[in-house]
């Protein structure tokens, strides 16, 4: 085989050590993009076999010109970022990483959970401003026998469900799209959206964002949830609505919020989500770890290697 052509059209990584190596195979040329700006990705990837994104917008009219190749690989678990159809069209074959972080996450979501129960940031802030007191932080509830509702049941709420069973909270779920047995398998018993809101002491939102998902944590939602139960975010920020969040933090029918992605990111400091101490809130870091960022890249860089060397992909996807 020829030497084939890798484009990079964007990194977030401290090197491309660990996706060279998986790389390696095919012995490639690899070309950066000076910028996301189309006109830079097109200077490196026109005549490129392969492509490698993290978070640059490969549009249809991108796509259009690109000459030769032949997959493109995403740093990433979501997808949203490519024109799918543009490249089935083209016969591009895209792969991506869908188990990407999902230890990460399911530690962090659990994380935030423990956190928001237990009031460990309002206590670490009352501490270290010479607050010695616990009446200001109480009531504070025995986790054990209490519901956590999960949004979702992919591949990070499976991870959470088995960490929330260990301290003693019963786990619901709601999916469509997931099978009874899929969930009786995991211990968990499925439930209408309606159901989950109503019984959960504590709600861990893990759907994807899709045009039927946005916002579905709203007004209408939070006044069917239990008052004073706690809300928990790792997914995506726009599944919830974060005006009527707001309201409900202010009305005191939600208990508090723990989020690590938001609508707008970097939140705005003017964000009525901030100097709250019933919210916690962190910088859409509950994906990262070392071990994971470089699993990212040798499991993308792996597949795209397969694709080139006339293999089939371990993860590809469809339009």
């Amino acid at each position: 085989m020829a030497q084939p052509l890798i484009a990079v059209t964007d990194s977030v990584f401290p090197s491309l050590d660990p996706a060279v190596a998986a790389l390696a195979r095919v012995s490639p040329e690899m070309r950066m993009a000076k910028s996301v700006a189309p006109a830079d990705i097109l200077a490196v990837a026109r005549d490129a076999d392969a492509v490698l994104v993290t978070y640059a917008k490969l549009t249809r009219e991108l796509i259009a010109e690109l000459k030769r190749c032949r997959v493109i690989g995403r740093f990433g678990m979501g997808v949203d970022n490519i024109d799918l159809a543009a490249a089935a069209e083209r016969n591009i074959v895209v792969t991506y990483v869908p188990d990407y972080g999902v230890r990460e996450v399911s530690d962090h979501a659990m994380a935030l959970l423990l956190a928001l129960a237990r009031k460990i940031t309002l206590s670490n802030k009352l501490v270290q401003s010479g607050r010695w007191e616990m009446p200001a932080v109480v009531p504070l509830r025995r986790l054990e026998g209490q519901v956590l509702g999960l949004v979702g049941f992919g591949n990070i709420p499976r991870r959470v469900a088995p960490k929330a069973k260990a301290f003693g909270l019963n786990v619901l779920a709601h999916d469509p799209f997931v099978a009874p047995d899929v969930l009786a398998a995991a211990g968990v018993e499925g439930v209408s959206f309606a159901r989950l809101l109503v019984v959960s002491d504590f709600v861990s939102v893990h759907a994807p964002l899709t045009p039927q998902t946005r916002g579905m944590v709203n007004a209408a939602a939070f006044a069917k949830m239990k008052k004073g139960a706690l809300l928990i975010n790792t997914a995506r920020g726009p599944l919830v609505d974060e005006a009527a969040l707001v309201a409900a933090l202010d009305a005191g029918q939600l208990g508090g919020a723990a989020l690590d992605v938001v609508a707008t990111e970097p939140l705005p400091r003017d964000s009525k989500l901030v100097g709250r101490d019933n919210v916690i809130l962190t910088p859409h870091t509950a994906f990262y770890s070392v071990e994971a960022l470089e699993e990212l890249q040798s499991k993308c860089a792996s597949d795209v290697a397969r694709v080139l060397s006339g293999e089939k992909a371990v993860y590809p996807i469809s339009a």
